[in-house]
């Protein structure tokens, strides 16, 4: 199966909630616990996740799911409480037989990920967290003051997210990625709409915001790998120290950024993606990802053009380049990638997950 491919299917949980599911990518099996809203068909093209998924899928099979009440999953559900949030993730895993594996949980899913693990030993190799939080807000400040804030915030999700009006949405997104483009942000925006309702929204908030693992957290006995923001504006700092210093195998990996959701664009993420890839059961890479690396980003773009099905005459025009320029290109990726034919590099590209942005795509200088 190749990086640019998933599949979605449906499994039921155990009061009849319908979870979809998707699985892509090369290699052994990685599970991603659901974090607070996503969307499996938006998010693998996304401006914001597209990158860290794409890149996993390298060397996994990765598994992700859609929480109940979120994107393809069903939306009107009788039940939603955390244990209905980990007994879904136990649902999507014995559906699909897994035995052992690596389970990644960001944000909202370090929690559901860590009580899997407490709960499965036998079951997670490995566990990474990103952003994540053993205690809801609640629990991390116990005052009259935070339950007001908290309140405003469910009904600030609750009343403006249905409204075109994008300044409701927009206060989320400036907690989550503060320093997103234009592009990631409005994406972002639109993802809080298409991925839930109002209602569900307001409703997941006001059960995070009583997550307590705490009392978990010794009983996690395999490998963890900690990652955390040091200016994350959602969930503090301190929230990873206290998950590393509380797990006998934990390994904590501070990121200098203010965003909760890492971005490809900041100095972080090469440091996220080694840390996480080193510490993974190692997998080799295929050929085709090592060839792959050798590319200039400049042919890069031009491979991903190339993959969305323009000729070297529409490219010499888009680039203001003549056609014998873009051949001599052309050729240095073929030899670069060790193929013949436009069509073989193609099938390569799409692999990486090239050639699946808008045709209008542009060409790194």
């Amino acid at each position: 199966m190749g990086v640019s491919a998933q599949q979605i299917r449906f499994c039921t949980a155990h009061d009849g909630v319908r979870l979809a599911f998707a699985s892509g990518g090369d290699g052994p099996p990685l599970v991603k616990a659901a974090n607070w809203i996503s969307h499996l068909e938006r998010d693998l093209g996304s401006p914001v996740w597209s990158s860290l998924l794409r890149s996993l899928m390298q060397h996994h099979r990765l598994v992700r799911y859609d929480q109940r009440g979120c994107g393809l999953s069903d939306w009107d559900v009788p039940s939603m409480v955390f244990d209905d949030w980990v007994a879904d993730l136990e649902t999507v895993v014995d559906h699909l037989g897994l035995k052992r594996f690596p389970l990644l949980g960001i944000s909202l899913g370090a929690s559901i990920a860590i009580a899997y693990a407490a709960r499965h030993p036998e079951r997670v190799s490995h566990l990474v967290l990103h952003g994540g939080y053993a205690r809801g807000r609640l629990h991390r400040q116990p005052s009259a003051l935070a339950r007001e804030e908290a309140e405003l915030l469910a009904r600030l999700a609750e009343i403006g997210w249905g409204r075109p009006d994008l300044a409701f949405r927009q206060f989320f997104t400036t907690q989550f990625i503060p320093q997103g483009t234009p592009e990631q942000q409005a994406w972002f925006n639109e993802l809080q709409q298409l991925s839930t309702s109002p209602a569900n929204a307001a409703r997941m908030m006001r059960v995070s915001d009583q997550i307590d693992v705490t009392p978990l957290l010794p009983l996690v006995r395999c490998p963890v790998l900690v990652l955390h923001a040091d200016h994350d504006a959602r969930v503090p700092f301190e929230e990873g120290r206290l998950l590393a210093g509380a797990m006998a195998q934990a390994r904590f990996v501070p990121l200098n950024s203010p965003n909760h959701l890492l971005l490809d664009s900041e100095p972080a993420w090469p440091a996220w993606l080694q840390a996480v890839r080193g510490f993974l059961p190692s997998v080799p890479a295929p050929a085709w990802a090592e060839a792959f690396a050798t590319l200039t980003p400049r042919e890069r773009g031009l491979l991903a053009l190339l993959a969305q099905g323009h000729d070297n005459a529409a490219l010499a025009s888009a680039l203001a380049l003549s056609e014998k320029t873009v051949r001599n290109h052309v050729s240095r990726i073929y030899a670069k990638l060790g193929v013949h034919k436009r069509a073989e590099a193609v099938v390569l590209a799409h692999r990486a997950g090239l050639g699946q942005e808008d045709p209008g795509t542009s060409i790194p200088a």
